[in-house]
């Protein structure tokens, strides 16, 4: 009967009993207001959903609002103590902060962007386009964080350039250290936060969140930590020696570790604008939920892809009973589509394909396993 592995279809009962096509009353929603989700519960259950609340988004957005801002005020900073001082490692400091707040100003357009509603250009919505201007992000933290940095110590350890006056450098890193430390914390509460409401560790919920605005500015800020620490290094071993030696070694630490979180936030990017699948535990849960659903007998097939930090697509290819109506097969779907969201509110599309299948032949263990 009705198992067409082709076409996505909706069947009902017509008056004399057979199943057939019903054709779409006048006021029926098509197009993108049929593709409206059904409504989920207003609480969402503890079974673990995060990141597609307005709640989360408007958190993201404070976190990156107060990074930037303290960037810049750290980047104007350390400019001025390098530029007096002459330290290397201090004005790698102040490119990588300047680095940072452009970074902060492409994650901001990258929440703003992704928000914007579906249409008939883009029917599943902007939310791609938030991992597009994360991933021009991670390319500028490379490019004009790391590479002046590591050219800057270079030319440091090569030409020997005399560092001037110490304090001004030690007086602002310090003041940077309690202002990047301040934006780390909101940063790290927010991840602790969203992990706890994962159930999952906070090293885990980074490596699997597709938030990665919040991702972002984590391990920006910490690597902004770490690099004020070397600098603060660089600058001692320099005052201890008088071997500028060490002020460019610093400045190319410092580059080094801004290409390895480039390189980590660009291929996180890279991989959700790919088109990243649900992590398996969530994948192993949907599985779950429409194989509790009476008429069906397996799920052949379950595909979830990202499509942006806060909407998930689900398709899969279900084996209804055969002795079952059409007419229930529209209210299973519908019975599935109300399950998934309130386990996962940030579930907005569902696609079930009726097809032939075997019972306990089912896509288990599928989803990204990290």
């Amino acid at each position: 009967m009705w198992r067409d592995a082709h076409c996505l279809l909706r069947l009902s009962v017509t008056t004399s009993g057979q199943s057939g096509l019903v054709p779409v009353e006048d006021d029926s929603p098509v197009g993108l207001a049929a593709a409206e989700p059904l409504p989920a519960p207003a609480e969402p259950s503890s079974a673990g959903s995060s990141g597609g609340s307005s709640g989360g988004e408007n958190e993201s957005v404070g976190t990156v609002v107060v990074a930037g801002l303290a960037n810049l005020a750290i980047a104007v900073a350390k400019l001025v103590a390098g530029l007096f001082s002459g330290s290397a490692s201090m004005l790698s400091e102040a490119a990588h902060s300047l680095a940072d707040t452009v970074t902060e100003v492409f994650l901001f357009v990258a929440l703003r962007r992704g928000q914007k509603p579906a249409d008939e250009r883009h029917p599943f919505g902007y939310g791609k386009e938030s991992f597009v201007w994360a991933f021009i992000a991670a390319l500028f933290t490379f490019i004009g964080g790391a590479g002046f940095s590591i050219y800057h110590g270079v030319t440091t350890i090569l030409a020997g350039d005399h560092s001037g006056d110490f304090l001004w450098s030690y007086l602002v890193l310090a003041i940077s250290f309690v202002a990047e430390g301040t934006s780390f914390l909101r940063a790290k509460r927010q991840v602790a936060g969203e992990s706890r409401r994962w159930g999952i560790t906070p090293s885990r919920f980074l490596r699997l969140t597709p938030d990665t605005t919040v991702k972002a500015v984590y391990f920006e800020d910490s690597a902004a930590l770490i690099g004020l620490i070397l600098a603060a290094l660089g600058i001692l071993g320099v005052q201890l020696t008088g071997d500028e030696v060490w002020d460019g070694v610093a400045s190319v630490l410092i580059g080094l570790l801004l290409l390895v979180v480039a390189f980590i936030l660009a291929r996180s990017n890279v991989s959700l604008l790919v088109g990243r699948a649900v992590p398996r535990a969530m994948h192993n849960n949907i599985a779950q939920d429409l194989q509790s659903i009476p008429v069906v007998t397996a799920v052949p097939t379950l595909l979830t892809m990202q499509l942006g930090p806060g909407d998930i697509l689900v398709a899969a290819k279900v084996d209804f009973d055969d002795d079952v109506s059409g007419g229930q097969i529209e209210e299973a779907s519908d019975e599935a589509e109300r399950r998934l969201r309130t386990r996962y509110p940030q579930i907005r599309y569902v696609f079930l394909d009726p097809t032939r299948g075997r019972a306990g032949r089912n896509h288990e263990n599928g989803g990204l396993d990290i």
